[in-house]
């Protein structure tokens, strides 16, 4: 993995920018104050799910609270209107998806996996919003010597990662033992017509 710790003239920091894609982070997309108020209005107004899947040949619980909405649905909240604008405007893309994921707690977590791209419209990227605790990143490489990469998500921070990068990486957030708060993920991405997606 190639590192460049470069910023541009907006102070998004490129973490990666070579072949095999690029993924940037943009510190404070949403100020600080504005991050706090659309956290708690969608950690008390959504309608979170719980879900099961199967993992080591048992059923087991998804560690962590989901909910998705189109960007086209009438019953989309406000706040998640507002975050779209804001994304779109920051990186360009027609956003059409908007997955959610509540990390309640330090036990809460998403295993390593990459976006499945037979879902989402090639060359269209991913941007994750973050709102509430700091969870760190892992980012790693599917191939040796499978560089490492650790990304300090805090609130109003934007990660975008290129469709190319999920050819070549998987990412993670991983349980901690050290006890923290809540934290929202919002995932934008410009998916085929019918399709879903939760994760990060």
């Amino acid at each position: 993995m190639k590192q460049a710790s470069l910023f541009d003239a907006g102070g998004t920091r490129i973490l990666l920018d070579d072949v095999s894609g690029k993924i940037t982070l943009t510190p404070d997309l949403i100020d600080a104050q504005t991050a706090a108020q659309w956290f708690r209005a969608l950690h008390d107004g959504i309608v979170w799910k719980s879900g099961r899947r199967v993992m080591y040949e048992r059923e087991v619980d998804v560690p962590r609270l989901r909910a998705h909405f189109r960007t086209d649905d009438p019953a989309l909240p406000d706040v998640l209107q507002q975050a779209l604008g804001r994304v779109r405007a920051a990186f360009g893309a027609p956003f059409d998806s908007i997955g959610l994921n509540l990390y309640r707690d330090q036990h809460d977590s998403v295993a390593p996996h990459n976006d499945k791209l037979a879902d989402i419209i090639r060359g269209q990227p991913i941007v994750l919003l973050s709102l509430g605790a700091t969870r760190t990143m892992t980012i790693r490489g599917k191939q040796p010597p499978r560089h490492v990469l650790r990304v300090d998500l805090d609130a109003g921070s934007a990660l975008l990662m290129s469709w190319e990068t999920q050819l070549h990486y998987d990412h993670a957030i991983l349980k901690q033992r050290a006890p923290i708060g809540p934290r929202i993920s919002l995932a934008f991405r410009v998916r085929e017509a019918g399709k879903t997606g939760d994760v990060s």
